[in-house]
C-alpha cells in the first residue's frame, strides 16, 4: 500500500485497515512457521505497510 493510498483513507477506515493488516501479518507468520512461504519478503512488506498506516494515524492525531 502506497502512502498516497493511506492518506486518502479517513481515520475510521485507517484503523480498520490497520487491524485487518495486523491480522493478515499474524496469519502470514503462522503459515510461515508451519511451512515456508513462497515469498517470505511478503512478511516484511506487510510489516512496513502497518508502520506506514500507524505513522499516518499518529501524524493526524498530532495535527489536531
Amino acid at each position: 500500500m502506497k502512502i498516497k493510498e493511506v492518506r486518502e483513507l479517513d481515520n475510521n477506515a485507517l484503523v480498520e485497515k490497520i487491524e485487518s493488516t495486523e491480522a493478515q501479518l499474524h496469519q502470514l507468520k503462522l503459515n510461515h512457521a508451519v511451512s515456508p512461504l513462497a515469498n517470505p519478503s511478503q512478511i516484511k512488506a506487510t510489516r512496513r505497510d502497518i508502520a506506514r498506516m500507524k505513522t499516518e494515524l499518529h501524524q493526524r492525531e498530532l495535527n489536531k
